[in-house]
Protein backbone atom coordinates (compact mmCIF):
# COMPACT_ATOMS: atom_id res chain seq x y z
CA UNK A 1 0.00 0.00 0.00
CA UNK A 2 1.48 3.53 -1.12
CA UNK A 3 1.56 5.81 2.00
CA UNK A 4 0.27 9.18 1.59
CA UNK A 5 0.49 10.80 5.12
CA UNK A 6 3.25 9.32 6.50
CA UNK A 7 2.91 9.66 10.77
CA UNK A 8 4.25 12.64 12.67
CA UNK A 9 7.61 10.17 14.02
CA UNK A 10 8.83 10.30 10.22
CA UNK A 11 8.33 13.96 9.47
CA UNK A 12 11.07 14.65 12.49
CA UNK A 13 13.35 11.86 12.49
CA UNK A 14 16.68 11.93 10.45
CA UNK A 15 19.28 9.71 9.39
CA UNK A 16 23.09 10.03 10.75
CA UNK A 17 24.83 11.99 8.26
CA UNK A 18 26.76 14.16 7.14
CA UNK A 19 27.19 17.89 8.46
CA UNK A 20 24.60 20.20 7.62
CA UNK A 21 25.44 22.18 4.83
CA UNK A 22 24.14 23.85 1.60
CA UNK A 23 24.99 21.94 -1.62
CA UNK A 24 24.32 23.00 -5.33
CA UNK A 25 22.02 21.38 -6.94
CA UNK A 26 21.38 20.48 -10.66
CA UNK A 27 18.34 19.55 -12.53
CA UNK A 28 18.29 17.70 -15.97
CA UNK A 29 15.00 18.44 -17.88
CA UNK A 30 13.33 17.74 -20.88
CA UNK A 31 13.11 21.34 -23.25
CA UNK A 32 9.25 21.47 -24.22
CA UNK A 33 6.88 23.81 -22.48
CA UNK A 34 9.09 26.53 -20.34
CA UNK A 35 11.73 24.49 -19.84
CA UNK A 36 15.14 25.76 -21.75
CA UNK A 37 17.73 23.18 -20.16
CA UNK A 38 19.69 22.72 -16.93
CA UNK A 39 18.96 24.57 -14.00
CA UNK A 40 20.64 24.92 -10.63
CA UNK A 41 19.34 25.05 -6.83
CA UNK A 42 20.68 25.62 -3.31
CA UNK A 43 19.50 23.05 -0.71
CA UNK A 44 19.77 23.76 2.67
CA UNK A 45 20.16 20.34 4.42
CA UNK A 46 19.34 21.42 7.90
CA UNK A 47 16.00 22.57 7.16
CA UNK A 48 15.11 20.22 4.05
CA UNK A 49 14.90 23.23 1.83
CA UNK A 50 15.56 23.88 -2.10
CA UNK A 51 15.81 27.29 -3.48
CA UNK A 52 15.77 27.91 -7.17
CA UNK A 53 18.89 29.61 -8.72
CA UNK A 54 17.90 30.10 -12.11
CA UNK A 55 18.59 28.59 -15.76
CA UNK A 56 22.27 27.30 -15.30
CA UNK A 57 22.76 26.76 -19.28
CA UNK A 58 20.30 26.43 -21.92
CA UNK A 59 20.83 23.12 -23.90
CA UNK A 60 19.05 20.97 -25.17
CA UNK A 61 16.85 17.98 -23.60
CA UNK A 62 19.74 17.39 -21.01
CA UNK A 63 18.14 13.68 -19.80
CA UNK A 64 21.39 13.01 -17.46
CA UNK A 65 24.02 14.68 -16.09
CA UNK A 66 27.61 13.74 -15.02
CA UNK A 67 29.99 15.46 -12.97
CA UNK A 68 33.86 15.43 -13.41
CA UNK A 69 36.08 13.77 -10.74
CA UNK A 70 37.83 16.91 -10.41
CA UNK A 71 34.48 19.41 -9.95
CA UNK A 72 35.39 21.55 -12.33
CA UNK A 73 33.32 20.54 -15.24
CA UNK A 74 29.76 18.72 -15.86
CA UNK A 75 28.33 16.76 -19.01
CA UNK A 76 24.87 16.16 -20.02
CA UNK A 77 23.40 14.04 -22.75
CA UNK A 78 20.88 15.69 -25.07
CA UNK A 79 18.26 13.37 -25.53
CA UNK A 80 17.17 13.30 -29.27
CA UNK A 81 15.53 15.92 -31.14
CA UNK A 82 16.65 18.51 -33.74
CA UNK A 83 20.15 19.22 -32.63
CA UNK A 84 20.19 16.59 -30.61
CA UNK A 85 22.35 13.10 -30.40
CA UNK A 86 25.14 14.87 -28.54
CA UNK A 87 26.68 15.31 -25.17
CA UNK A 88 27.80 18.49 -24.06
CA UNK A 89 30.48 19.60 -21.74
CA UNK A 90 30.07 22.92 -18.87
CA UNK A 91 33.01 24.68 -16.91
CA UNK A 92 30.94 25.05 -13.40
CA UNK A 93 31.41 27.99 -11.80
CA UNK A 94 30.57 26.74 -8.07
CA UNK A 95 29.91 30.09 -6.88
CA UNK A 96 26.92 31.37 -9.21
CA UNK A 97 25.67 27.83 -10.74
CA UNK A 98 25.99 29.15 -13.69
CA UNK A 99 27.31 26.59 -16.32
CA UNK A 100 29.69 27.71 -19.30
CA UNK A 101 29.02 25.32 -22.07
CA UNK A 102 32.60 23.69 -23.52
CA UNK A 103 31.26 21.68 -26.90
CA UNK A 104 29.72 18.92 -27.93
CA UNK A 105 30.02 15.64 -30.06
CA UNK A 106 28.03 13.33 -31.42
CA UNK A 107 27.08 10.67 -28.81
CA UNK A 108 27.31 7.88 -32.00
CA UNK A 109 23.51 6.99 -31.98
CA UNK A 110 20.21 7.94 -31.75
CA UNK A 111 18.53 8.98 -27.99
CA UNK A 112 21.41 9.25 -25.37
CA UNK A 113 19.60 8.67 -22.12
CA UNK A 114 22.92 7.90 -19.43
CA UNK A 115 26.31 8.72 -19.54
CA UNK A 116 29.04 7.97 -16.77
CA UNK A 117 32.50 10.04 -16.55
CA UNK A 118 34.98 7.19 -15.32
CA UNK A 119 37.56 7.56 -11.83
CA UNK A 120 40.59 8.91 -14.07
CA UNK A 121 38.18 11.51 -15.39
CA UNK A 122 39.97 10.97 -18.94
CA UNK A 123 37.17 9.04 -20.35
CA UNK A 124 33.12 9.09 -20.92
CA UNK A 125 30.90 6.66 -22.07
CA UNK A 126 27.28 7.03 -23.13
CA UNK A 127 24.50 4.88 -23.65
CA UNK A 128 21.81 5.30 -26.82
CA UNK A 129 18.49 4.29 -25.89
CA UNK A 130 16.93 4.49 -29.61
CA UNK A 131 19.10 2.19 -31.45
CA UNK A 132 21.67 0.68 -28.62
CA UNK A 133 25.12 2.03 -29.52
CA UNK A 134 27.73 2.78 -26.37
CA UNK A 135 30.43 5.74 -27.30
CA UNK A 136 33.32 5.89 -25.57
CA UNK A 137 35.07 9.39 -25.49
CA UNK A 138 38.25 11.40 -24.95
CA UNK A 139 37.60 13.82 -21.75
CA UNK A 140 40.46 16.75 -22.81
CA UNK A 141 42.57 18.29 -19.75
CA UNK A 142 40.12 21.42 -20.38
CA UNK A 143 37.16 19.39 -19.76
CA UNK A 144 36.53 19.76 -23.80
CA UNK A 145 34.91 16.58 -25.31
CA UNK A 146 36.83 15.05 -28.38
CA UNK A 147 35.15 12.15 -30.64
CA UNK A 148 34.09 9.08 -29.53
CA UNK A 149 37.32 6.29 -30.21
CA UNK A 150 35.11 3.43 -29.67
CA UNK A 151 31.45 2.38 -30.73
CA UNK A 152 29.89 -1.03 -29.25
CA UNK A 153 26.39 -1.98 -30.85
CA UNK A 154 25.05 -5.64 -29.89
CA UNK A 155 22.29 -7.65 -31.75
CA UNK A 156 19.30 -9.84 -30.56
CA UNK A 157 15.45 -9.26 -29.30
CA UNK A 158 13.67 -10.46 -26.18
CA UNK A 159 10.22 -11.41 -25.36
CA UNK A 160 8.29 -8.54 -24.95
CA UNK A 161 7.85 -7.50 -28.88
CA UNK A 162 6.65 -3.98 -28.07
CA UNK A 163 9.52 -2.61 -26.15
CA UNK A 164 12.22 -5.45 -27.33
CA UNK A 165 12.40 -6.11 -30.92
CA UNK A 166 16.30 -5.35 -31.00
CA UNK A 167 19.14 -3.66 -28.14
CA UNK A 168 17.79 -0.60 -26.40
CA UNK A 169 21.23 0.50 -24.11
CA UNK A 170 19.89 2.55 -20.77
CA UNK A 171 22.63 3.18 -18.66
CA UNK A 172 26.41 2.53 -17.72
CA UNK A 173 28.06 2.15 -14.59
CA UNK A 174 32.00 1.81 -14.06
CA UNK A 175 32.80 -0.83 -11.46
CA UNK A 176 34.41 1.07 -8.08
CA UNK A 177 38.41 -0.20 -8.82
CA UNK A 178 37.65 1.35 -12.93
CA UNK A 179 38.42 -1.84 -14.43
CA UNK A 180 34.88 -2.54 -15.60
CA UNK A 181 31.98 -1.13 -17.35
CA UNK A 182 28.20 -2.08 -17.44
CA UNK A 183 26.26 -1.53 -19.80
CA UNK A 184 22.31 -2.31 -18.98
CA UNK A 185 20.56 -3.31 -22.26
CA UNK A 186 16.54 -2.73 -21.79
CA UNK A 187 15.64 -4.16 -25.34
CA UNK A 188 18.33 -7.87 -24.71
CA UNK A 189 17.62 -8.46 -20.86
CA UNK A 190 21.22 -8.09 -20.33
CA UNK A 191 23.99 -6.52 -18.45
CA UNK A 192 26.66 -6.56 -20.74
CA UNK A 193 30.37 -6.15 -19.36
CA UNK A 194 33.59 -4.95 -20.49
CA UNK A 195 36.89 -4.92 -19.73
CA UNK A 196 38.12 -1.23 -19.26
CA UNK A 197 41.70 0.13 -19.64
CA UNK A 198 41.90 4.15 -18.51
CA UNK A 199 45.27 4.17 -19.88
CA UNK A 200 45.18 2.87 -22.73
CA UNK A 201 41.01 4.06 -23.41
CA UNK A 202 40.23 0.81 -24.81
CA UNK A 203 37.35 -1.40 -23.83
CA UNK A 204 37.26 -5.01 -24.45
CA UNK A 205 34.37 -7.87 -23.86
CA UNK A 206 34.64 -9.84 -20.74
CA UNK A 207 34.25 -13.96 -20.38
CA UNK A 208 31.89 -14.48 -19.68
CA UNK A 209 30.26 -11.43 -21.67
CA UNK A 210 26.87 -10.50 -20.30
CA UNK A 211 24.64 -11.40 -17.13
CA UNK A 212 21.12 -11.63 -17.63
CA UNK A 213 17.64 -10.64 -15.56
CA UNK A 214 14.45 -12.87 -16.08
CA UNK A 215 12.91 -12.47 -19.64
CA UNK A 216 11.25 -9.29 -20.06
CA UNK A 217 12.04 -7.73 -16.75
CA UNK A 218 14.04 -4.83 -19.26
CA UNK A 219 16.71 -4.01 -17.10
CA UNK A 220 17.07 0.46 -17.11
CA UNK A 221 19.30 1.54 -13.94
CA UNK A 222 22.12 0.22 -11.93
CA UNK A 223 23.41 0.60 -9.11
CA UNK A 224 26.57 -0.63 -6.81
CA UNK A 225 26.38 -1.52 -3.10
CA UNK A 226 28.66 0.55 -1.07
CA UNK A 227 30.64 -2.65 -0.47
CA UNK A 228 31.71 -3.55 -3.49
CA UNK A 229 30.30 -6.76 -4.09
CA UNK A 230 26.93 -6.79 -5.02
CA UNK A 231 25.43 -4.90 -8.33
CA UNK A 232 21.50 -3.95 -8.42
CA UNK A 233 19.14 -3.50 -11.16
CA UNK A 234 15.91 -2.08 -11.40
CA UNK A 235 14.08 -3.30 -13.88
CA UNK A 236 11.45 -1.20 -16.17
CA UNK A 237 9.00 -4.18 -18.00
CA UNK A 238 8.73 -6.05 -14.97
CA UNK A 239 8.37 -3.65 -12.19
CA UNK A 240 11.16 -5.74 -10.32
CA UNK A 241 15.00 -4.99 -8.46
CA UNK A 242 17.27 -7.73 -9.36
CA UNK A 243 20.54 -8.07 -6.94
CA UNK A 244 24.14 -9.62 -8.49
CA UNK A 245 27.06 -10.94 -6.55
CA UNK A 246 29.68 -9.05 -8.32
CA UNK A 247 33.63 -10.42 -8.19
CA UNK A 248 35.91 -7.99 -8.73
CA UNK A 249 38.68 -10.14 -10.06
CA UNK A 250 36.56 -11.25 -12.69
CA UNK A 251 34.26 -8.88 -13.40
CA UNK A 252 31.48 -11.55 -13.07
CA UNK A 253 27.78 -11.04 -12.23
CA UNK A 254 25.94 -13.86 -10.57
CA UNK A 255 21.91 -13.09 -10.17
CA UNK A 256 20.78 -14.36 -6.43
CA UNK A 257 16.93 -12.04 -6.08
CA UNK A 258 14.39 -10.76 -8.02
CA UNK A 259 12.31 -9.13 -6.18
CA UNK A 260 9.16 -6.68 -7.12
CA UNK A 261 9.00 -2.93 -6.58
CA UNK A 262 5.62 -2.60 -6.06
CA UNK A 263 2.98 -2.94 -3.33
CA UNK A 264 1.05 -5.86 -3.38
CA UNK A 265 -2.09 -4.12 -3.24
CA UNK A 266 -0.80 -2.48 -6.64
CA UNK A 267 -2.60 -3.14 -9.86
CA UNK A 268 -2.20 -0.78 -12.77
CA UNK A 269 0.88 0.06 -15.23
CA UNK A 270 4.23 1.06 -13.86
CA UNK A 271 7.13 1.75 -15.22
CA UNK A 272 10.11 1.85 -12.57
CA UNK A 273 12.87 4.60 -13.38
CA UNK A 274 15.60 4.84 -10.95
CA UNK A 275 17.61 2.77 -8.27
CA UNK A 276 20.46 4.08 -5.77
CA UNK A 277 21.90 2.36 -2.50
CA UNK A 278 22.05 4.84 0.74
CA UNK A 279 25.93 5.66 1.50
CA UNK A 280 25.29 3.00 5.04
CA UNK A 281 24.52 -0.09 2.46
CA UNK A 282 21.27 -0.53 4.34
CA UNK A 283 18.27 0.97 2.47
CA UNK A 284 17.90 0.74 -1.19
CA UNK A 285 15.14 2.86 -3.13
CA UNK A 286 13.91 2.66 -6.50
CA UNK A 287 11.02 5.13 -8.40
CA UNK A 288 7.73 3.86 -9.79
CA UNK A 289 6.59 5.89 -13.23
CA UNK A 290 2.88 4.60 -13.01
CA UNK A 291 2.50 3.94 -9.51
CA UNK A 292 4.21 7.68 -8.62
CA UNK A 293 6.08 6.56 -6.11
CA UNK A 294 9.12 5.53 -4.35
CA UNK A 295 10.07 2.10 -3.40
CA UNK A 296 11.99 1.36 0.07
CA UNK A 297 13.74 -1.80 0.96
CA UNK A 298 15.70 -2.82 3.64
CA UNK A 299 19.36 -4.46 2.86
CA UNK A 300 20.36 -7.62 4.70
CA UNK A 301 23.99 -7.00 6.15
CA UNK A 302 25.53 -10.39 5.43
CA UNK A 303 23.13 -11.61 2.23
CA UNK A 304 22.91 -7.88 0.76
CA UNK A 305 19.52 -9.57 -0.43
CA UNK A 306 16.67 -7.02 -0.22
CA UNK A 307 13.26 -7.10 2.02
CA UNK A 308 10.23 -4.77 0.62
CA UNK A 309 9.73 -2.38 3.51
CA UNK A 310 7.78 0.93 2.50
CA UNK A 311 5.91 2.71 -0.59
CA UNK A 312 5.98 6.77 -0.71
CA UNK A 313 3.53 8.69 -3.19
CA UNK A 314 6.21 11.41 -4.75
CA UNK A 315 3.14 13.45 -4.48
CA UNK A 316 3.70 14.25 -8.57
CA UNK A 317 3.81 12.08 -11.96
CA UNK A 318 6.15 10.04 -13.29
CA UNK A 319 9.01 9.93 -10.82
CA UNK A 320 11.97 9.61 -13.62
CA UNK A 321 14.84 10.05 -11.55
CA UNK A 322 15.77 11.00 -7.69
CA UNK A 323 19.26 11.56 -5.52
CA UNK A 324 19.93 11.04 -1.71
CA UNK A 325 21.77 14.52 -0.69
CA UNK A 326 25.14 14.32 0.65
CA UNK A 327 24.09 13.81 4.28
CA UNK A 328 21.43 11.23 3.55
CA UNK A 329 18.99 12.65 5.79
CA UNK A 330 16.44 14.04 2.55
CA UNK A 331 16.00 12.39 -1.16
CA UNK A 332 15.01 14.41 -3.90
CA UNK A 333 12.26 13.29 -6.59
CA UNK A 334 12.42 14.48 -10.46
CA UNK A 335 8.68 14.27 -11.26
CA UNK A 336 8.81 14.32 -14.79
CA UNK A 337 5.12 14.88 -15.88
CA UNK A 338 3.60 16.57 -12.80
CA UNK A 339 4.83 17.78 -9.32
CA UNK A 340 8.09 19.59 -10.03
CA UNK A 341 11.10 18.63 -7.78
CA UNK A 342 9.51 17.08 -4.33
CA UNK A 343 12.06 16.93 -1.25
CA UNK A 344 11.27 14.14 1.47
CA UNK A 345 13.05 14.05 4.99
CA UNK A 346 14.88 10.13 5.15
CA UNK A 347 13.78 8.43 8.56
CA UNK A 348 16.09 6.53 10.57
CA UNK A 349 14.40 3.45 9.00
CA UNK A 350 14.99 4.88 5.80
CA UNK A 351 11.26 5.81 5.29
CA UNK A 352 10.14 8.60 2.94
CA UNK A 353 8.20 11.95 4.63
CA UNK A 354 7.21 15.62 2.52
CA UNK A 355 9.65 17.88 4.01
CA UNK A 356 7.85 20.99 2.31
CA UNK A 357 6.08 22.31 -0.60
CA UNK A 358 7.32 20.86 -4.51
CA UNK A 359 9.74 23.13 -6.68
CA UNK A 360 8.39 24.26 -9.72
CA UNK A 361 11.11 26.35 -11.35
CA UNK A 362 12.42 23.14 -13.24
CA UNK A 363 9.66 22.44 -16.02
CA UNK A 364 9.76 18.84 -16.85
CA UNK A 365 12.74 17.59 -14.30
CA UNK A 366 14.14 14.24 -15.60
CA UNK A 367 17.55 14.06 -13.35
CA UNK A 368 19.05 15.26 -9.93
CA UNK A 369 22.80 16.01 -9.36
CA UNK A 370 23.71 17.29 -6.22
CA UNK A 371 27.33 18.95 -6.87
CA UNK A 372 30.45 17.04 -4.97
CA UNK A 373 32.69 20.24 -5.32
CA UNK A 374 32.48 22.97 -2.83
Amino acid sequence: MVRFFPVLALLTAAAAGAQAADYLVYAGTYTRGQSRGIYAFHFDSSKGKLTSAGLAAETLNPSFLAEHPNHRFLYAVNEGGRGGNTVSAFAIDAKTGKLAPLNAVSSQGSGPCHLAVDATGRWLVAANYNNGTMALIPVHEDGRLGEATQVEHHEGSSVNSARQKGPHAHCVVFSPDNHFLFLADLGLDKIWIYKFDAAAGTLVANSPDSASVPPGAGVRHLAFHPNGRVLYSINELGSTVSAFHYFPPTGTLERFQDISSLPEDFHGNNAPAEVAVNAAGTRLYGSNRGADSIAVFTIDPQSQALKFLDSTSTLGRSPRHFALDPTGKFLLVANQDAGGITVFRVAKSGQLAPAGPASKEADFPVCILFYKGK
